[in-house]
Protein backbone atom coordinates (compact mmCIF):
# COMPACT_ATOMS: atom_id res chain seq x y z
CA UNK A 1 0.00 0.00 0.00
CA UNK A 2 1.14 3.54 -0.68
CA UNK A 3 0.02 7.12 -0.33
CA UNK A 4 -0.55 8.99 -3.58
CA UNK A 5 0.05 12.72 -3.87
CA UNK A 6 -1.03 14.97 -6.72
CA UNK A 7 0.61 18.35 -6.17
CA UNK A 8 -0.82 21.07 -8.45
CA UNK A 9 -1.07 18.70 -11.42
CA UNK A 10 -1.85 20.58 -14.64
CA UNK A 11 -2.48 19.36 -18.18
CA UNK A 12 -2.25 21.70 -21.19
CA UNK A 13 -2.50 20.21 -24.68
CA UNK A 14 -0.44 21.49 -27.64
CA UNK A 15 -3.47 23.39 -29.00
CA UNK A 16 -3.60 25.40 -25.77
CA UNK A 17 -6.60 23.63 -24.19
CA UNK A 18 -6.16 23.33 -20.42
CA UNK A 19 -7.86 20.12 -19.29
CA UNK A 20 -6.66 20.11 -15.67
CA UNK A 21 -5.70 23.11 -13.55
CA UNK A 22 -3.47 22.63 -10.49
CA UNK A 23 -5.23 19.55 -9.16
CA UNK A 24 -4.03 18.75 -5.64
CA UNK A 25 -5.17 15.59 -3.85
CA UNK A 26 -3.66 13.14 -1.38
CA UNK A 27 -4.84 9.53 -1.16
CA UNK A 28 -3.96 7.87 2.12
CA UNK A 29 -2.78 4.27 2.26
CA UNK A 30 -5.67 1.93 1.49
CA UNK A 31 -8.10 4.77 0.75
CA UNK A 32 -10.82 4.50 -1.90
CA UNK A 33 -11.09 7.96 -3.47
CA UNK A 34 -13.64 8.66 -6.19
CA UNK A 35 -13.16 11.52 -8.68
CA UNK A 36 -16.57 12.52 -10.04
CA UNK A 37 -17.78 15.19 -12.43
CA UNK A 38 -19.84 15.80 -15.56
CA UNK A 39 -18.83 14.74 -19.06
CA UNK A 40 -15.65 16.42 -20.33
CA UNK A 41 -14.61 17.81 -16.95
CA UNK A 42 -11.09 16.27 -17.06
CA UNK A 43 -11.51 13.37 -14.65
CA UNK A 44 -10.26 10.69 -17.08
CA UNK A 45 -7.38 12.96 -18.07
CA UNK A 46 -6.34 13.12 -14.41
CA UNK A 47 -6.41 9.34 -14.17
CA UNK A 48 -4.40 8.96 -17.37
CA UNK A 49 -1.73 11.32 -16.02
CA UNK A 50 -1.41 9.15 -12.91
CA UNK A 51 -1.12 6.08 -15.13
CA UNK A 52 1.52 7.72 -17.30
CA UNK A 53 -0.67 7.63 -20.42
CA UNK A 54 -0.72 11.46 -20.53
CA UNK A 55 2.24 13.72 -19.86
CA UNK A 56 2.03 16.09 -16.89
CA UNK A 57 2.43 19.70 -18.05
CA UNK A 58 3.30 20.95 -14.58
CA UNK A 59 3.04 19.82 -10.99
CA UNK A 60 4.31 16.69 -9.26
CA UNK A 61 3.02 13.14 -8.85
CA UNK A 62 4.24 10.89 -6.04
CA UNK A 63 3.38 7.33 -5.05
CA UNK A 64 4.87 7.00 -1.61
CA UNK A 65 8.15 8.91 -1.77
CA UNK A 66 8.69 8.06 -5.43
CA UNK A 67 8.39 10.89 -7.98
CA UNK A 68 6.61 9.49 -11.02
CA UNK A 69 6.36 12.34 -13.53
CA UNK A 70 8.88 10.85 -15.96
CA UNK A 71 8.48 7.15 -15.07
CA UNK A 72 7.20 4.89 -17.85
CA UNK A 73 3.68 3.43 -17.33
CA UNK A 74 4.99 -0.14 -17.08
CA UNK A 75 7.35 0.86 -14.26
CA UNK A 76 4.81 2.71 -12.09
CA UNK A 77 3.51 -0.29 -10.09
CA UNK A 78 -0.06 0.69 -11.01
CA UNK A 79 -2.89 -1.57 -12.22
CA UNK A 80 -5.81 -0.25 -14.27
CA UNK A 81 -9.38 -1.45 -14.74
CA UNK A 82 -11.03 0.13 -17.77
CA UNK A 83 -14.58 0.78 -18.96
CA UNK A 84 -14.00 -1.86 -21.63
CA UNK A 85 -12.95 -5.22 -20.22
CA UNK A 86 -9.98 -5.56 -22.62
CA UNK A 87 -9.90 -9.35 -22.25
CA UNK A 88 -8.21 -11.70 -24.69
CA UNK A 89 -11.08 -13.66 -26.30
CA UNK A 90 -8.92 -16.67 -27.18
CA UNK A 91 -7.73 -17.11 -23.58
CA UNK A 92 -9.56 -18.74 -20.69
CA UNK A 93 -10.46 -16.78 -17.57
CA UNK A 94 -7.45 -18.27 -15.77
CA UNK A 95 -5.13 -17.30 -18.63
CA UNK A 96 -6.52 -13.76 -18.76
CA UNK A 97 -6.08 -13.27 -15.02
CA UNK A 98 -2.59 -14.76 -15.04
CA UNK A 99 -1.35 -12.95 -18.15
CA UNK A 100 0.45 -10.10 -16.29
CA UNK A 101 2.29 -12.73 -14.24
CA UNK A 102 3.31 -14.60 -17.38
CA UNK A 103 4.78 -11.38 -18.81
CA UNK A 104 6.84 -11.04 -15.64
CA UNK A 105 8.03 -14.66 -16.12
CA UNK A 106 6.50 -15.86 -12.85
CA UNK A 107 6.68 -19.66 -12.59
CA UNK A 108 3.66 -21.67 -13.75
CA UNK A 109 3.01 -23.04 -10.24
CA UNK A 110 3.12 -19.60 -8.59
CA UNK A 111 0.90 -18.20 -11.34
CA UNK A 112 -1.70 -20.86 -10.71
CA UNK A 113 -1.67 -20.15 -6.96
CA UNK A 114 -2.11 -16.39 -7.43
CA UNK A 115 -4.81 -16.84 -10.07
CA UNK A 116 -6.71 -19.20 -7.77
CA UNK A 117 -6.44 -16.73 -4.86
CA UNK A 118 -7.76 -13.89 -7.04
CA UNK A 119 -10.55 -16.09 -8.39
CA UNK A 120 -11.65 -16.97 -4.84
CA UNK A 121 -11.82 -13.30 -3.88
CA UNK A 122 -13.84 -12.54 -7.02
CA UNK A 123 -16.01 -15.69 -6.87
CA UNK A 124 -14.72 -16.87 -10.24
CA UNK A 125 -13.35 -20.28 -9.34
CA UNK A 126 -16.07 -22.06 -11.34
CA UNK A 127 -15.42 -19.91 -14.40
CA UNK A 128 -11.64 -20.38 -14.72
CA UNK A 129 -11.78 -22.65 -17.76
CA UNK A 130 -14.37 -20.60 -19.65
CA UNK A 131 -13.67 -18.05 -22.40
CA UNK A 132 -14.82 -14.41 -22.02
CA UNK A 133 -17.65 -14.92 -24.55
CA UNK A 134 -19.24 -17.41 -22.16
CA UNK A 135 -19.41 -14.90 -19.29
CA UNK A 136 -21.87 -12.22 -18.28
CA UNK A 137 -20.83 -8.55 -18.28
CA UNK A 138 -20.36 -8.58 -14.53
CA UNK A 139 -18.19 -11.69 -14.68
CA UNK A 140 -16.04 -10.17 -17.41
CA UNK A 141 -15.47 -7.09 -15.26
CA UNK A 142 -14.48 -9.36 -12.38
CA UNK A 143 -11.93 -11.04 -14.65
CA UNK A 144 -10.51 -7.61 -15.53
CA UNK A 145 -10.27 -6.88 -11.81
CA UNK A 146 -8.60 -10.22 -11.22
CA UNK A 147 -5.92 -9.36 -13.75
CA UNK A 148 -5.26 -6.15 -11.77
CA UNK A 149 -5.32 -7.92 -8.39
CA UNK A 150 -2.65 -10.52 -9.24
CA UNK A 151 -0.18 -7.75 -9.99
CA UNK A 152 -0.37 -6.70 -6.32
CA UNK A 153 0.16 -3.07 -7.27
CA UNK A 154 0.74 -0.04 -5.09
CA UNK A 155 -2.29 1.63 -6.66
CA UNK A 156 -5.49 0.65 -8.47
CA UNK A 157 -6.84 3.00 -11.14
CA UNK A 158 -10.44 2.42 -12.23
CA UNK A 159 -11.89 4.36 -15.16
CA UNK A 160 -15.72 4.09 -15.17
CA UNK A 161 -15.56 0.27 -14.91
CA UNK A 162 -19.34 -0.14 -14.47
CA UNK A 163 -20.63 2.04 -17.29
CA UNK A 164 -21.14 -0.89 -19.68
CA UNK A 165 -23.30 -2.85 -17.23
CA UNK A 166 -27.08 -2.73 -16.92
CA UNK A 167 -28.63 -0.83 -13.99
CA UNK A 168 -29.30 -3.84 -11.75
CA UNK A 169 -25.84 -5.30 -12.25
CA UNK A 170 -24.21 -1.90 -11.57
CA UNK A 171 -25.82 -1.83 -8.12
CA UNK A 172 -24.44 -5.29 -7.32
CA UNK A 173 -20.98 -4.52 -8.71
CA UNK A 174 -20.76 -1.26 -6.75
CA UNK A 175 -20.99 -3.22 -3.52
CA UNK A 176 -18.69 -5.97 -4.80
CA UNK A 177 -15.90 -3.61 -5.90
CA UNK A 178 -16.06 -1.63 -2.65
CA UNK A 179 -15.94 -4.85 -0.63
CA UNK A 180 -13.03 -6.29 -2.62
CA UNK A 181 -11.07 -3.06 -2.31
CA UNK A 182 -11.50 -3.05 1.47
CA UNK A 183 -10.48 -6.70 1.68
CA UNK A 184 -7.31 -6.07 -0.34
CA UNK A 185 -6.54 -2.70 1.23
CA UNK A 186 -5.04 -1.31 -1.98
CA UNK A 187 -5.13 2.46 -2.46
CA UNK A 188 -7.69 3.10 -5.21
CA UNK A 189 -8.39 6.07 -7.50
CA UNK A 190 -11.79 5.60 -9.13
CA UNK A 191 -13.25 7.82 -11.85
CA UNK A 192 -16.96 8.09 -12.65
CA UNK A 193 -19.59 10.55 -13.89
CA UNK A 194 -22.25 8.86 -11.73
CA UNK A 195 -22.65 10.69 -8.43
CA UNK A 196 -24.67 7.82 -6.91
CA UNK A 197 -21.73 5.51 -7.67
CA UNK A 198 -19.36 8.01 -6.10
CA UNK A 199 -21.40 8.50 -2.94
CA UNK A 200 -21.94 4.79 -2.29
CA UNK A 201 -18.39 3.58 -2.96
CA UNK A 202 -15.86 6.19 -1.91
CA UNK A 203 -14.21 6.79 1.46
CA UNK A 204 -13.85 10.29 0.06
CA UNK A 205 -15.30 11.92 -3.03
CA UNK A 206 -13.57 14.65 -5.04
CA UNK A 207 -15.81 16.73 -7.31
CA UNK A 208 -14.25 18.29 -10.41
CA UNK A 209 -15.63 20.77 -12.93
CA UNK A 210 -13.86 22.20 -15.99
CA UNK A 211 -10.59 20.70 -14.78
CA UNK A 212 -10.76 22.46 -11.40
CA UNK A 213 -11.28 20.66 -8.09
CA UNK A 214 -14.45 21.96 -6.41
CA UNK A 215 -14.45 20.01 -3.15
CA UNK A 216 -13.07 16.80 -1.66
CA UNK A 217 -14.66 15.29 1.44
CA UNK A 218 -16.43 12.26 2.85
CA UNK A 219 -19.70 11.58 1.01
CA UNK A 220 -21.85 12.72 3.93
CA UNK A 221 -19.91 15.98 4.27
CA UNK A 222 -20.29 16.73 0.56
CA UNK A 223 -24.02 16.18 0.81
CA UNK A 224 -24.62 18.11 4.03
CA UNK A 225 -22.14 20.95 3.51
CA UNK A 226 -21.46 21.62 -0.19
CA UNK A 227 -18.90 24.37 -0.77
CA UNK A 228 -20.68 25.87 -3.77
CA UNK A 229 -23.77 25.73 -5.97
CA UNK A 230 -22.23 23.26 -8.42
CA UNK A 231 -21.41 20.67 -5.74
CA UNK A 232 -24.80 21.23 -4.10
CA UNK A 233 -26.64 20.46 -7.34
CA UNK A 234 -24.34 17.72 -8.62
CA UNK A 235 -24.34 15.66 -5.42
CA UNK A 236 -27.79 14.27 -4.69
CA UNK A 237 -30.47 12.60 -6.76
CA UNK A 238 -32.87 14.19 -7.52
CA UNK A 239 -30.79 17.34 -7.63
CA UNK A 240 -31.10 20.16 -5.10
CA UNK A 241 -33.67 22.82 -6.02
CA UNK A 242 -31.93 26.20 -6.42
CA UNK A 243 -33.61 29.61 -6.55
CA UNK A 244 -32.93 33.29 -6.12
CA UNK A 245 -34.56 34.51 -2.93
CA UNK A 246 -34.30 37.26 -0.30
CA UNK A 247 -33.78 36.79 3.42
CA UNK A 248 -35.19 39.55 5.64
CA UNK A 249 -35.82 40.38 9.28
CA UNK A 250 -39.42 41.36 10.05
CA UNK A 251 -40.46 42.29 13.60
CA UNK A 252 -37.54 40.36 15.05
CA UNK A 253 -38.23 37.24 13.00
CA UNK A 254 -36.55 36.03 9.83
CA UNK A 255 -38.34 35.15 6.65
CA UNK A 256 -37.32 34.04 3.20
CA UNK A 257 -39.12 35.58 0.24
CA UNK A 258 -39.32 32.93 -2.44
CA UNK A 259 -41.07 34.47 -5.42
CA UNK A 260 -44.61 35.33 -4.36
CA UNK A 261 -44.45 33.22 -1.19
CA UNK A 262 -42.59 33.54 2.09
CA UNK A 263 -41.18 31.05 4.59
CA UNK A 264 -40.32 31.57 8.24
CA UNK A 265 -36.63 30.86 8.87
CA UNK A 266 -35.57 29.71 12.36
CA UNK A 267 -33.02 31.71 14.31
CA UNK A 268 -30.71 28.68 14.37
CA UNK A 269 -30.03 29.13 10.64
CA UNK A 270 -28.38 32.49 11.27
CA UNK A 271 -26.73 31.29 14.46
CA UNK A 272 -24.99 28.50 12.53
CA UNK A 273 -24.22 30.78 9.57
CA UNK A 274 -23.30 34.18 11.03
CA UNK A 275 -22.26 35.50 7.61
CA UNK A 276 -25.92 35.35 6.53
CA UNK A 277 -26.60 38.53 8.52
CA UNK A 278 -24.51 40.43 5.97
CA UNK A 279 -26.93 39.28 3.25
CA UNK A 280 -30.18 40.45 4.84
CA UNK A 281 -32.45 42.16 2.30
CA UNK A 282 -30.12 41.15 -0.53
CA UNK A 283 -30.70 38.46 -3.17
CA UNK A 284 -29.11 35.12 -2.31
CA UNK A 285 -29.25 31.62 -3.75
CA UNK A 286 -31.28 29.24 -1.59
CA UNK A 287 -31.05 25.47 -1.97
CA UNK A 288 -33.76 23.00 -0.94
CA UNK A 289 -33.16 19.25 -1.03
CA UNK A 290 -36.15 17.27 -2.42
CA UNK A 291 -36.23 15.16 0.75
CA UNK A 292 -36.67 18.32 2.85
CA UNK A 293 -40.10 18.79 1.28
CA UNK A 294 -43.17 16.80 2.34
CA UNK A 295 -46.88 16.68 1.64
CA UNK A 296 -48.57 18.73 4.40
CA UNK A 297 -51.48 16.29 4.38
CA UNK A 298 -49.10 13.55 5.53
CA UNK A 299 -47.31 15.63 8.22
CA UNK A 300 -49.98 17.99 9.50
CA UNK A 301 -48.07 19.14 12.61
CA UNK A 302 -45.57 21.19 10.59
CA UNK A 303 -45.55 24.98 11.27
CA UNK A 304 -47.98 26.69 8.92
CA UNK A 305 -45.54 29.52 8.16
CA UNK A 306 -43.03 26.99 6.78
CA UNK A 307 -45.22 25.76 3.93
CA UNK A 308 -45.54 26.48 0.22
CA UNK A 309 -48.68 26.41 -1.90
CA UNK A 310 -48.28 24.32 -5.04
CA UNK A 311 -50.10 22.62 -7.89
CA UNK A 312 -48.91 19.13 -8.78
CA UNK A 313 -47.60 19.00 -12.37
CA UNK A 314 -46.00 15.54 -12.44
CA UNK A 315 -46.19 12.60 -10.04
CA UNK A 316 -43.76 9.66 -10.03
CA UNK A 317 -44.71 6.78 -7.73
CA UNK A 318 -41.56 4.80 -6.93
CA UNK A 319 -42.96 2.47 -4.29
CA UNK A 320 -41.01 3.51 -1.18
CA UNK A 321 -41.40 7.19 -2.10
CA UNK A 322 -43.17 9.50 -4.51
CA UNK A 323 -41.50 12.26 -6.49
CA UNK A 324 -43.76 15.26 -7.03
CA UNK A 325 -42.94 18.10 -9.42
CA UNK A 326 -44.51 21.55 -9.22
CA UNK A 327 -43.64 25.15 -10.07
CA UNK A 328 -42.26 27.90 -7.84
CA UNK A 329 -42.65 31.55 -8.84
CA UNK A 330 -38.97 32.36 -8.28
CA UNK A 331 -35.99 32.58 -10.66
CA UNK A 332 -34.02 29.36 -10.91
CA UNK A 333 -30.22 29.27 -10.68
CA UNK A 334 -27.90 27.61 -13.20
CA UNK A 335 -25.67 25.23 -11.29
CA UNK A 336 -23.11 25.05 -14.10
CA UNK A 337 -23.61 21.33 -14.74
CA UNK A 338 -23.52 20.84 -18.54
CA UNK A 339 -25.33 17.51 -18.19
CA UNK A 340 -28.28 18.97 -16.26
CA UNK A 341 -31.67 19.17 -17.94
CA UNK A 342 -32.85 22.59 -19.05
CA UNK A 343 -35.20 24.22 -16.58
CA UNK A 344 -38.87 24.33 -17.48
CA UNK A 345 -40.95 27.51 -17.68
CA UNK A 346 -39.97 31.15 -18.05
CA UNK A 347 -37.23 32.98 -16.15
CA UNK A 348 -39.49 33.79 -13.17
CA UNK A 349 -41.11 30.35 -12.80
CA UNK A 350 -38.99 27.35 -11.89
CA UNK A 351 -39.44 23.64 -11.50
CA UNK A 352 -39.33 22.14 -8.00
CA UNK A 353 -38.90 18.46 -7.19
CA UNK A 354 -40.10 17.05 -3.86
CA UNK A 355 -39.49 13.60 -2.42
CA UNK A 356 -42.73 12.77 -0.61
CA UNK A 357 -43.32 9.68 1.50
CA UNK A 358 -45.30 6.86 -0.10
CA UNK A 359 -48.28 7.81 2.08
CA UNK A 360 -49.05 10.85 -0.08
CA UNK A 361 -52.27 10.71 -2.07
CA UNK A 362 -51.56 13.68 -4.32
CA UNK A 363 -52.54 13.52 -7.95
CA UNK A 364 -51.64 15.64 -10.99
CA UNK A 365 -53.61 18.88 -10.91
CA UNK A 366 -54.13 18.87 -7.12
CA UNK A 367 -53.61 22.10 -5.20
CA UNK A 368 -51.52 21.11 -2.18
CA UNK A 369 -49.48 22.55 0.66
CA UNK A 370 -45.85 21.51 0.93
CA UNK A 371 -43.93 21.41 4.21
CA UNK A 372 -40.42 22.89 3.98
CA UNK A 373 -37.78 21.89 6.56
CA UNK A 374 -36.39 25.41 6.68
CA UNK A 375 -33.76 24.49 9.26
CA UNK A 376 -32.08 22.46 6.48
CA UNK A 377 -31.98 25.22 3.85
CA UNK A 378 -28.67 25.92 2.09
CA UNK A 379 -27.54 29.47 1.24
CA UNK A 380 -25.04 30.65 -1.37
CA UNK A 381 -23.70 33.99 -2.57
CA UNK A 382 -25.55 34.95 -5.73
CA UNK A 383 -22.42 36.31 -7.45
CA UNK A 384 -19.71 33.82 -6.43
CA UNK A 385 -22.01 30.80 -5.89
CA UNK A 386 -19.96 29.97 -2.75
CA UNK A 387 -21.67 28.69 0.39
CA UNK A 388 -22.53 31.32 3.01
CA UNK A 389 -21.30 30.06 6.37
CA UNK A 390 -19.09 31.85 8.91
Amino acid sequence: MSTVTLDKITKIYPNGFQAITELSLTLEEGEFLVLVGPSGCGKSTALRMIAGLEDISSGDLYVGDRWLNDVQPKDRDIAMVFQSYALYPQMTVAENIGFPLKLRKISRRERQEQVWQAAEILELTEQLEKKPAQLSGGQRQRVAMGRAIVRRPALFLMDEPLSNLDAKLRVQMRADIAGIQRELGVTTFYVTHDQVEAMTMGDRVAVIKDGILQQAAAPEALYDNPDNVFVAAFIGSPSMNLYEATLSEVDGHYQLQLGDQSLAVPEQILASRPALRDYLDQPVVVGIRPEDLEDAAVASDHPNDQRLDAEVAVREALGAETLVHFSVAAPSVDSGDPDALDELGDEDVSRCTARFSAATRTRVGDRIRVNVSTEKLHFFDRRTHLAIRT
